[in-house]
């Protein structure tokens, strides 16, 4: 289906990206590795830095010259892989940190921001492989640069496992210790899931799913200075308009990610996967989910109605976007990562934005508690007892849930922790102090809920 531009669509849509940051903000290559598997992690390793240097050589080039021919910012080019635990599941060593190593070692050399896929899939129970990496995970964070990872804790069909949500508590503690000197940065690469996606080019959670091609292009795209330039036109409309309005530019916005989609596919011979037509804010301001949200009529981001005005933001801009591709896919929503939000960092630092806030947003937005720093003490338990929280609302309400804690060390409610970059900075946030120790230890599983009997 051909979609012909007006002059005045052209014009609207330069402005966009001269004026409200409108970009695309990942081009995600997904690399299949299972072939690399070894009895050794030395040869597996080598096997991988081998495949990814390979298939992957062409991808920073080939982003680079469509933002050029087009005009379009295209800020990341990534990288996602087959979740580590399977491709390591042959070697007989007991540290995977080697694989990661390998991991950077190659997203260094063929030039990309940041490689996903140091992960396993734990939502039913643990393999020895499972065991093995997310040991790891710590070490892999702390001595690599562009490695990411991330652990599936639940799932809508499967409930929640209790005892790995347990230990992902200490592991990101550990993960903290072990990057005290930059404020826990470790921690701001590890996602824990529930409903994990097998096509998400977003990190720090993505991965490149069993069920993919042995190759494949995903194109995140973002916008919420897009939207927020629009409600502006909607100031005292009803929210039918509100909504139609946000349909539209989502639409706009998506059609430009299917086109790099496209583009990106066809030069580099590799098929194309999906379009995440996610709300990815930045520090930068007029960038912000949180801004647009006030700008529906809410005085600041986390007060009363927030949640509402949430829901609708969201499902429009899934509405808007599949009309605009056949295959839209990820997460596709509104984020709110905090420290990523100017408007966000701004509403929890006067304290409008807490964390119990932000859970309920979670429940209507694309993804969970992201980017969220709390006090270095925070126990191990009580950051096991929020993953739980989040997982259970994923799995409850049939979605993806994630969660990012930087349990920043030294660092106490109300200071900032810096990381930079499109992370930002965090303030950092109060949590509840009654332990939930008791709660965590139990461990088993948490059941399916009736729901998930479809068959």
């Amino acid at each position: 289906m051909s979609y012909l531009m007006n002059t005045n669509e052209i014009l609207q849509t330069i402005r966009m990206i001269d004026q409200q940051h409108l970009d695309v903000r990942t081009i995600t290559l997904g690399v299949d590795l299972l072939d690399c598997a070894a009895d050794s992690a030395e040869l597996c390793a080598g096997r991988i830095y081998d495949k990814i240097c390979r298939l992957a050589r062409d991808l920073v080039p080939t982003g680079e010259a469509i933002e050029r021919e087009f005009g379009i910012p295209i800020v990341n080019k990534r990288l996602s892989v087959t979740p580590m635990a399977l491709v390591g599941a042959a070697c007989r060593d007991e540290d995977l940190v080697r694989l990661a190593l390998a991991m950077d070692a190659a997203a260094r050399e063929v030039g990309v921001n940041y490689i996903g896929g140091f992960s396993a899939l734990v939502h039913k129970g643990y393999s020895q492989s499972d065991r093995k990496l997310i040991r790891s995970i710590p070490r892999a964070l702390a001595e690599t640069e562009r490695v990411c990872a991330s652990v599936n804790v639940g799932s809508t069909r499967s409930g929640i496992n209790m005892d790995a949500v347990a230990e992902m508590g200490r592991i990101i503690k550990e993960t903290a210790r072990l990057t005290a000197d930059r404020d826990g940065l470790g921690c701001s690469k590890l996602v824990v899931f529930c409903n994990a996606v097998e096509d998400n080019p977003f990190m720090a959670g993505a991965f490149h799913g069993v069920g993919e091609a042995e190759c494949a292009v995903n194109v995140g795209v973002s916008g919420p200075g897009v939207v927020y330039e629009a409600l502006k036109e909607c100031a005292g409309m009803p929210f039918d308009a509100v909504a139609e309005t946000i349909k539209r530019t989502a639409f706009k916005v998506t059609r430009m990610g299917q086109l790099v989609a496209r583009e990106a596919s066809a030069r580099l011979g590799v098929p194309f996967g999906i379009v995440d037509l996610s709300l990815a804010p930045t520090p930068v301001k007029g960038d912000s989910v949180a801004r647009i949200l006030e700008a529906m009529g809410l005085e600041v981001c986390g007060t009363h109605g927030t949640t509402a005005a949430l829901a609708v933001l969201n499902d429009a801009v899934k509405k808007g976007g599949v009309m605009a591709s056949s295959h839209v896919g990820g997460l596709s929503g509104a984020f709110i990562p905090v420290s990523e939000d100017e408007g966000m960092i701004a509403a929890a630092r006067e304290g409008t934005l807490t964390i119990d806030k932000l859970e309920a947003m979670t429940c209507v937005c694309s993804v969970g508690l992201d980017m969220i720093a709390v006090p270095g003490d925070t126990p191990a338990e009580t950051l096991s007892a929020i993953l739980a929280d989040e997982a259970a609302i994923g799995m409850i309400n049939n979605k993806t849930t994630a969660v990012r804690l930087i349990p920043a060390p030294g660092k106490t409610a109300g200071d900032t922790v810096e990381i930079g970059g499109l992370f930002g900075e965090a303030p950092v946030m109060e949590v509840h102090k009654a332990s939930s120790a008791e709660f965590v230890a139990r461990g088993g599983r948490i059941p399916a809920p009736l729901h998930s009997l479809r068959n």
